[in-house]
């Protein structure tokens, strides 16, 4: 089973990149699903079909979905969430605020990656293809299970320490079942989401982008939080890149060719070692399964796009002492002397003719990069410890 998740920032074609990938892998024989986590859903436009809440097959070996993702919060999350509403509501708490401050934050995330992966374990699909959220939302969505896990954590704290006295009221409220005893069995769920979520072997991120510089800098924001919370990315979409034969002439044409040609070259040099496929930008928009096979087509060519095209860590960071070390590989970079920069969590790093330009965690937003080494073809980076904040003044002590 594959499970691939394309992310980006919105309006880049990360559903249509996604659709095409979808059709690409059902024309190769596997059993595909597209499936989309986007509350503004277009997958069906993309398509050119109607899509339900469950699977829908669409062509010989594709299936597309648009999770609701409110029948999915009711289905795993409801009965606890009756409970918590009638606490709030018994404390004072209006309606409206009692029903809000009943999910968990980051509930709606966690229970459309539960639908996938349930799809995946279930064994239907062969693959199955995410067109997710904008980057921001999407990195959100990723992250989210650990976040989960330490409110869920409180609530479970909460019914050891004092709901067993008020096991009587529970059951009155909700008779049918004891809502703290499923909790348990949720956070495990929780669990194997994200041992699946990280898994390379199961599971590839792919990031969607066109030669913009505000495009690019998000791209590698969600890259490097990707990598931070160790989920796999095995390669990146270039997508509306101009043809070589633009208009001669055209002097708007020409102009914005000339720019794109520089965020291209600067795409590719940022994601390095990561593969990049490149779309041309088209004339019209793309729609239906025969549009969708051509641009899949035009992607990958010959090759499977369910494959796993890198294995293995875009970077890493590690805490050494009050330090951190930073490791990014760079496999095509000859051994030259390595000068860099640090602006906040920006870092410009300068090894000969090679120039890369790398968005930091917010971890090392506020420290020193005091040593760069560049070795066997890995880039180290060393931070040390975090800059002292400036005391505020004593104020003066009346005599």
């Amino acid at each position: 089973m594959r499970l691939i998740l394309y992310l980006g920032k919105g309006g880049v074609g990360k559903t249509t990149t996604a659709a095409a990938t979808a059709v690409r892998a059902a024309d190769l024989g596997h059993r595909t699903l597209v499936v989309s986590t986007d509350v503004a859903h277009s997958l069906a436009d993309a398509l050119d079909v109607s899509l339900q809440s469950q699977p829908t097959q669409v062509a010989p070996n594709l299936w597309g979905q648009e999770i609701n993702v409110l029948d999915e919060v009711r289905r795993h999350w409801g009965q606890l969430q009756s409970y918590l509403q009638n606490v709030l509501r018994r404390k004072g708490v209006n309606e409206v605020a009692a029903e809000e401050l009943s999910v968990i934050p980051g509930m709606e995330e966690v229970v459309s990656l539960m639908h996938i992966r349930r799809q995946a374990r279930e064994g239907n699909f062969d693959a199955v293809i995410v067109d997710a959220a904008p980057t921001g939302e999407t990195v959100r969505l990723l992250t989210m299970p650990e976040t989960f896990q330490w409110y869920a954590g409180r609530v479970l704290n909460w019914e050891q320490s004092t709901v067993k006295i008020a096991r009587p009221l529970v059951r009155a409220l909700i008779p049918a079942s004891d809502v703290f005893e499923s909790l348990p069995k949720f956070m495990a769920e929780i669990d194997e989401l994200r041992a699946t979520l990280t898994d390379p072997k199961v599971s590839s991120y792919r990031l969607v982008l066109t030669p913009e510089r505000m495009v690019l800098k998000e791209a590698q924001r969600a890259a490097t939080y990707l990598a931070l919370y160790g989920y796999p990315i095995d390669g990146a979409v270039l997508n509306r890149v101009l043809p070589d034969d633009v208009q001669q002439g055209a002097s708007f044409l020409e102009r914005l060719y000339a720019i794109q040609q520089g965020y291209r070259k600067q795409a590719h040099e940022l994601f390095a070692p990561l593969p990049m496929w490149e779309a041309p930008y088209e004339a019209r928009d793309l729609r239906g399964i025969d549009d969708l096979r051509r641009l899949g087509e035009t992607l990958f060519g010959p090759a499977d796009p369910t494959q796993i095209f890198f294995n293995g860590p875009t970077q890493e960071l590690t805490k050494i002492g009050e330090e951190y070390m930073l490791r990014l590989p760079l496999p095509h970079v000859e051994l030259d002397k390595v000068n860099m920069t640090k602006r906040g969590d920006q870092l410009f790093i300068e090894i000969g003719n090679f120039r890369r330009e790398l968005i930091l965690p917010l971890t090392l937003a506020d420290r020193e990069a005091t040593r760069a080494v560049f070795k066997h073809g890995v880039l180290e980076v060393r931070f040390g410890p975090p800059a002292p904040q400036p005391q505020k003044p004593q104020a003066a002590q009346g005599a």
